[in-house]
């Protein structure tokens, strides 16, 4: 009997095994999943599974969002743009930054509608917590988004209580930005994690969005482009693998985001994404440094480039607290 709450493609379903997890030698468990890369025109150029199925991009869908309140007056730029494309990891340059984009529109922490919780990154959220912080909006990871949202409501004089809400004009515009950059209509329409919206689209339109903001050299792409490439531990996190990506291959941008989402956008206008299909985060970053890979971008001789390849595949499978295997790629 079908479930009442079917998805709309079963692209992920019959998606494809994309790694093993190794423990001694043996393959203990599998992860399936989707990657596509696109060409400069749009067009695919490797595709891994069905790239056509629809999903939710989660927090890789913030620098596209990002574009959208570039296009309608915010004025932020450099750090304080990066933290408008962020999942950050709660450290004092991200909370101060966030700070610093609430305060240039007149508004304050208590503005923020975001999900209160605590730091993302471990050594703050311990801090947090020994300080005896309860959860705040401005602490959790997507506190730079909303921040960036408010000020560009005050730019546009739209209601800042109603924000969130996806009927609001900020909404709209994100959807109409969305669908400019991808060439997909965006469908589904569900609540993130943060309590902003989130919009279903192809895999294959996420790639295209990301390549052709990537390949920019002017416009609010450019400048959304740039925020990210100049300021990539805002983007993530002094330990992320995000960070480490965007710093280690010249003119690429990247955002991660949750189900195990990646997508990648490189200057020559290619775009590459990456969904698990059960959500989990573990293979997330292998497979996508085997896509990365595939396509060329592997240059052991630069250490930047070595250190994001790294980071990316340091998914150690532990066995009494020490890795006894690891989580490795196939089938790309």
């Amino acid at each position: 009997m079908s479930s009442p709450h079917a998805p709309a493609s079963s692209a992920l379903t019959a998606a494809p095994v994309v790694a093993h997890v190794v423990r001694g030698g043996f393959v203990e468990s599998v992860h399936h999943g989707t990657a596509v890369v696109t060409a400069a025109d749009g067009t695919v150029e490797l595709a891994v599974g069905d790239p056509e199925g629809v999903v939710f991009p989660r927090s890789s869908s913030k620098p596209l969002q990002a574009l959208a309140m570039v296009r309608h007056g915010l004025a932020t730029d450099g750090a304080l743009l990066s933290l408008a494309c962020s999942s950050h990891s709660g450290e004092d340059l991200h909370l101060d930054g966030v700070r610093e984009i609430l305060a240039s529109a007149g508004l304050s922490e208590t503005d923020l509608q975001n999900t209160p919780d605590y730091p993302y990154d471990e050594a703050a959220r311990t801090a947090w917590i020994a300080a005896g912080s309860p959860k705040q909006s401005i602490a959790q990871n997507c506190s730079g988004k909303h921040a960036s949202m408010l000020a560009t409501c005050v730019v546009n004089g739209w209601n800042l209580e109603t924000y969130r809400d996806p009927r609001h004009p900020l909404q709209a515009a994100i959807i109409e930005t969305i669908a400019d950059i991808t060439g997909a209509q965006p469908g589904a329409v569900a609540v993130d994690g943060c309590g902003a919206p989130i919009h279903a689209i192809p895999l294959t339109a996420l790639a295209r969005g990301f390549g052709r903001l990537a390949a920019a050299t002017d416009g609010p792409e450019a400048r959304v482009a740039g925020a990210i490439r100049g300021f990539p531990e805002h983007l993530g996190g002094t330990t992320r693998d995000v960070t480490a990506l965007v710093r280690g291959i010249d003119g690429l941008v990247a955002k991660d985001g949750a189900e195990a989402v990646y997508a990648v956008g490189l200057a020559d206008g290619r775009g590459v994404a990456v969904k698990i299909a059960d959500g989990s985060p573990r293979a997330r970053s292998v497979v996508l440094a085997a896509v990365l890979r595939r396509v060329g971008l592997e240059n052991p001789d630069v250490p930047a480039t070595a250190d994001a390849f790294a980071a990316l595949e340091r998914s150690p499978v532990l066995g009494h607290g020490q890795p006894v295997g690891s989580v490795v790629a196939v089938g790309i």
